[in-house]
């Protein structure tokens, strides 16, 4: 396995990152599969994917956050960012579900499946960095 390092340059990775990695992999889809193995629907639209995306992306921005404000080490980034935040999301969900309901003329559902996934997620970014943000300037 490698990272990206400051200049773009390929550094192997260690292996306290590649457990960092795996351990928060596992929980983030330990936590899909617990989230989305009944399927939740808002009329027909599937709202399991759409509901861990938007988890996992308040997550990410509550942790974009967290991280800059304690100059958390790399490898948290690995274990919060990529490995649970990366395994809780799901952009390939997201697009079969999205493609089922194309292959069922559903379009009208296709663009409200797009636009809430694409919408909320990026809200969900906002609100955790938000968030976050004012939770921390309140413990100053």
């Amino acid at each position: 396995m490698y990272r990206q390092g400051p200049r773009k340059m390929i550094i192997p990775m260690k292996g306290i990152e590649i457990i960092f990695l795996a351990v928060g992999g596992v929980g983030g889809v330990f936590l899909r599969y617990s989230m989305t193995k009944s399927q939740l629907l808002f009329g027909t639209l599937p709202a399991n994917v759409l509901i861990v995306n938007i988890v996992g992306s308040f997550i990410l921005g509550s942790f974009a956050i967290l991280s800059q404000q304690w100059n958390l080490d790399q490898k948290y980034a690995l274990l919060v960012a990529m490995g649970f935040c990366g395994g809780l999301t799901t952009m390939s969900s997201f697009a079969l579900e999205s493609a089922n309901l194309i292959d069922t003329k559903q379009y009208s559902l296709v663009a409200i499946n797009v636009i809430a996934n694409v919408g909320l997620s990026l809200g969900a970014i906002f609100g955790g960095r938000a968030l976050t943000s004012v939770i921390i300037g309140g413990l100053r």
